[in-house]
C-alpha cells in the first residue's frame, strides 16, 4: 500500500491521481486520511451491528433530503461560459448541448421553478406532518433566495453543505467543466472556504452547516469526465476538515458514503484522536434515477422507497434498527405530478408509530451520544493491502491485493 506523507501529497496529486483512485488504489497519510482502508472499515459492523437505540423505541429512523441547487447552476448570467444542461425536464443525459456564451431561458426557468414553487409545495407537506428534513444546500442557491435559509432555520429543518456551486458532469455541459477530481488542493480549499463564508452570511443566526456532502465546481481550463457530480476526490474530506478546524467550526458528519445502513466512525482527517461520523447517503432512494431512466415511472420510485422502508423496519423489529434516506431535488420532485410519488411515500410511513423522522444532524448527534468515537479501535486496526478485490501500489507496479496479479 502506498502511504503518502504530507510533503508527498502535492507531487502525487500532479500524477494521474483520478485514474488510480478509479482502479481502487488506496491512498493513506495526510492526503486522504478519511479513505485509508483498514480491516475495521472493510468489514464494518459485521453480523452484529450496534443498536442505535433510536428515541422512543423507534425501529427505524427516516431522513428526507432535499437537494436544493437552484440558483447555483451554470449560468451565462452569472458569468459562466455555458448554461446548465444537467438534470432537468428536457430529457435524459446528453439530450441537449448548451451554446457557449448564450443564455438558455428554458433551462433557467426550470431551475427557477425549484425556488419559486417547488420548494414551498414540498415543505408544506413536511411541515403539515411535522417531519424535519435535511437540505443538501448549494451555498449560491441560498444567496439568491434568502427566504429559504431563513425558513429552514425557523422551522426546525437542517442545512448540510452541498458546496458553493452546482455543475453537471462536463460531458453533459461543455468542455469548460471539471470536478474535484481535477483541481488543485489550494483551489478546492478556496471553494470550501467560500461555501462556509456564504452559509454563515445567509443564515439568520450566522450558523455554519456541521455536515458536508461534496459537490463539483467550475473551472475554465480543460475537460475531465472520469468523475461525476456529487463525487469527491480522495482528499476532499481532509480539506473540509482542515478548513473547519482552522475556522473553529464543528464538522460533525460526512455524507459522501453509501457503505452502510447505520452511521459509522472514521478518524477525523488531520486529528485521529477526534472522530468524524460518516452518514451514508442513498443513490437508490433518489429521484435522479427517474431522470436517468433507471425508474420507468414515478410509481417505481415510490415502490422502491416503500420496499426499502419495509425491509429496514422489519429488521428493526427483529432487533437491528437502522435508518434510510429518501432523497429528491426541488425542481424535479416538486413538480405537481412527481410530488404525488413522494406524498405516497410519506403517507405510507406515517401509518406506523415506531418511526423516527429526523434530520441527518439529529441522527448523527443521537448516534454519537449512544456510541461515542473510540480512537483506540482505529489505532489497533490493521491496514488492508487492497482488501478483497482491491488494488494496491507496490514498488514494482500495481498489484491485485487478492490474487497477486500484477498489471
Amino acid at each position: 500500500m502506498v502511504h503518502i506523507d504530507k510533503d508527498e501529497c502535492e507531487a502525487w496529486i500532479e500524477r494521474d491521481f483520478v485514474s488510480l483512485i478509479a482502479q481502487g488504489v488506496r491512498f493513506g497519510g495526510a492526503c486522504s486520511a478519511l479513505f485509508t482502508l483498514t480491516d475495521l472499515e472493510q468489514y464494518g459492523y459485521g453480523q452484529n451491528p450496534p443498536d442505535p437505540k433510536w428515541p422512543n423505541g423507534a425501529k427505524i429512523a427516516v431522513n428526507f433530503v432535499m437537494n436544493h441547487e437552484e440558483g447555483g447552476e451554470s449560468s451565462v448570467e452569472l458569468g459562466d461560459d455555458v448554461a446548465e444542461a444537467f438534470f432537468h425536464d428536457f430529457g435524459p443525459p446528453g439530450m441537449i448541448k448548451p451554446v457557449p456564451g448564450e443564455r438558455d431561458p428554458s433551462t433557467e426557468s426550470q431551475f427557477d421553478y425549484g425556488t419559486r414553487v417547488a420548494v414551498w409545495r414540498l415543505m408544506r407537506m413536511f411541515d403539515k406532518h411535522h417531519i424535519p428534513i435535511t437540505f443538501f444546500a448549494v451555498a449560491k442557491s441560498f444567496e439568491r433566495n434568502l427566504d429559504v435559509p431563513a425558513y429552514v432555520e425557523a422551522n426546525g429543518h437542517e442545512t448540510c453543505s452541498h458546496g458553493y456551486r452546482f455543475a453537471g458532469p462536463p460531458e453533459l455541459t461543455s468542455d469548460q467543466w471539471r470536478s474535484y477530481g481535477d483541481i488543485s488542493p489550494e483551489e478546492e480549499e478556496e471553494h470550501v472556504r467560500k461555501a462556509v463564508a456564504s452559509f454563515k452570511q445567509t443564515s439568520p443566526t450566522g450558523r455554519v452547516p456541521n455536515g458536508w456532502y461534496a459537490s463539483t465546481q467550475h473551472k475554465q481550463d480543460r475537460a475531465i469526465t472520469e468523475r461525476f457530480y456529487g463525487r469527491p476526490n480522495a482528499r476532499s474530506a481532509h480539506i473540509v476538515a482542515k478548513v473547519y478546524a482552522e475556522l473553529g467550526h464543528e464538522l460533525l458528519y460526512w455524507a459522501d458514503s453509501y457503505a452502510d445502513d447505520l452511521p459509522y466512525w472514521k478518524p477525523m482527517p488531520g486529528n485521529p484522536d477526534k472522530g468524524l461520523l460518516i452518514m451514508p447517503y442513498s443513490f437508490d432512494n433518489n429521484d435522479t434515477k427517474m431522470w436517468f431512466g433507471q425508474y420507468a415511472s414515478d410509481d417505481a420510485f415510490t415502490q422502491h422507497a416503500i420496499d426499502t422502508f419495509t425491509t429496514i423496519r422489519e429488521e428493526g423489529l427483529e432487533g437491528r434498527p437502522s435508518y434510510i434516506t429518501v432523497a429528491f431535488h426541488s425542481r424535479w420532485m416538486g413538480r405537481p405530478g412527481r410530488f404525488q410519488a413522494l406524498k405516497r411515500i410519506v403517507e405510507h410511513m406515517l401509518q406506523f408509530d415506531d418511526v423516527w423522522f429526523a434530520t441527518r444532524e439529529q441522527i448523527a448527534k443521537h448516534f454519537a451520544e449512544v456510541h461515542p468515537y473510540e480512537p483506540e479501535k482505529f489505532k489497533k486496526a490493521k491496514k488492508i493491502a487492497g482488501g478483497v478485490n482491491g488494488v494496491t501500489v507496490n514498488g514494482s507496479g500495481i498489484t491485485n491485493g487478492a490474487n497477486g496479479v500484477k498489471h
